[in-house]
């Protein structure tokens, strides 16, 4: 999404997405943002929104929390919440952060908004301390191409229902209505971007995770109730770490 978009639909991603609202939320990416961060002191939250993961580190385990987003609305609302974080306005691309100052960082479905993942990636791996935690999802990337979904098709007898995947190894930008009158722009990448990308910041990849769509998600929708639907995947998590030095590496 291009910044005049954020501004935009803020008050959207707030109404739909925060404080218990989005069942994939609740269920699924803030159990395992928790998962990823445990052990970890320090955590900043690139791209925060309005900062429920970073309220949820800081509700979990106390430590300290910083949430980056590079809109405002955003930022005063997460201000306006409290909870514990500290918050601020920046980009992911230019983080206003010392080297070596953070244990973990969270991205969380930001990066299909980015067009430079590549200093993103940099200035991560600059503001985390050796033997620091990267966890970030995604959008599925080969599951949530552009024109991709659930097809039913009525030409066989009896119907055939299958996962249609649009062009997943051709990077593409879209801007896409998602709700009446809700823009957003998406940056399609393959998953080789992303990993590569990890190796070029000199990050270690760790883990991946492809969970299934959470039972709340699928209760909310009943298109979803489908078996096809039920076993694709709509998020993925990738897990890294900054690799120690010298004595202290494992």
């Amino acid at each position: 999404m291009s910044q005049p978009l954020w501004d935009q639909h803020a008050d959207w991603w707030q109404r739909e997405f925060t404080d218990g609202a989005d069942p994939e939320y609740v269920e699924q990416i803030i159990p395992l943002a928790l998962e990823f961060t445990d052990g970890f002191e320090r955590v900043l939250d690139v791209g925060t929104g309005e900062g429920q993961i970073a309220r949820a580190v800081m509700a979990a385990r106390g430590g300290f929390a910083i949430g980056l987003d590079p809109t405002r609305s955003q930022v005063e609302v997460g201000r306006n919440r409290a909870g514990g974080p500290a918050y601020a306005q920046s980009g992911c691309e230019d983080l206003p952060i010392a080297d070596g100052s953070v244990d973990a960082v969270v991205v969380c479905l930001v990066f299909e908004h980015v067009d430079d993942v590549a200093s993103a990636f940099a200035e991560i791996a600059r503001v985390l301390r050796r033997g620091g935690r990267f966890a970030f999802f995604l959008n599925h990337p080969l599951l949530q191409t552009p024109d991709s979904g659930m097809i039913v098709d009525h030409m066989i007898k009896p119907p055939e229902t299958y996962w249609r995947i649009g062009p997943y190894l051709r990077e593409a930008v879209t801007v896409e209505e998602v709700q009446k009158d809700v823009f957003v722009r998406f940056v399609h990448r393959p998953l080789s971007h992303y990993v590569n990308g990890l190796i070029e910041a000199g990050l270690v990849l760790r883990e991946m995770r492809e969970p299934a769509p959470p039972p709340g998600f699928i209760a909310k929708a009943g298109e979803y109730e489908h078996d096809v639907v039920r076993t694709t995947p709509r998020l993925l998590a990738l897990v890294a770490d900054k690799p120690k030095m010298g004595s202290e590496a494992t």
